[in-house]
């Protein structure tokens, strides 16, 4: 009962990605091949709201569950490392049509092919894993 609110907030934003069509094959694929703006729309809305709220974090002190501020990593030196694993991220995201977040979201409206998909994550996720002490970071 303690995490009610957290598995009702999921619910609730799967129904809304879900109804929104952002888990929709179709709309990934034409975001990917640069026809329609819909994808883009939300992922736009999706970075300029998180900087909002980050720089509200900052700015009042909210705190997260273990009652610590919040505060963002500082920015980096060097992106390869980002772009390396954006280039992955992408690629997979365009050949199967879904990113790991909705891929819960596609199962459960039926589309069972994506389980291949979800393992996969789960797969790359347990050899990235084994791989991390020797990846750049």
């Amino acid at each position: 009962m303690k995490y009610i609110k957290f598995i009702l907030t999921g619910v609730l934003f799967g129904i809304t990605l879900t109804k929104g069509e952002i888990i929709s094959w179709y709309r990934i694929q034409e975001m990917f091949r640069f026809q329609g703006f819909h994808m883009y729309g939300v992922i736009g809305s999706a970075v300029v709201l998180g900087a909002i709220v980050i720089f509200l974090a900052k700015k009042f002190g909210w705190k997260n569950l273990e009652g610590e501020k919040i505060n963002p990593l500082e920015k980096r030196k060097g992106y390869f490392n980002y772009l390396v694993g954006g280039i992955i991220f992408g690629l997979g995201w365009a050949l199967t049509g879904a990113c790991p977040g909705p891929v819960y979201m596609i199962i459960g409206t039926g589309t069972t092919a994506f389980i291949v998909v979800l393992l996969s994550a789960i797969f790359g996720t347990f050899v990235y894993g084994l791989l991390r002490n020797k990846l750049p970071h």
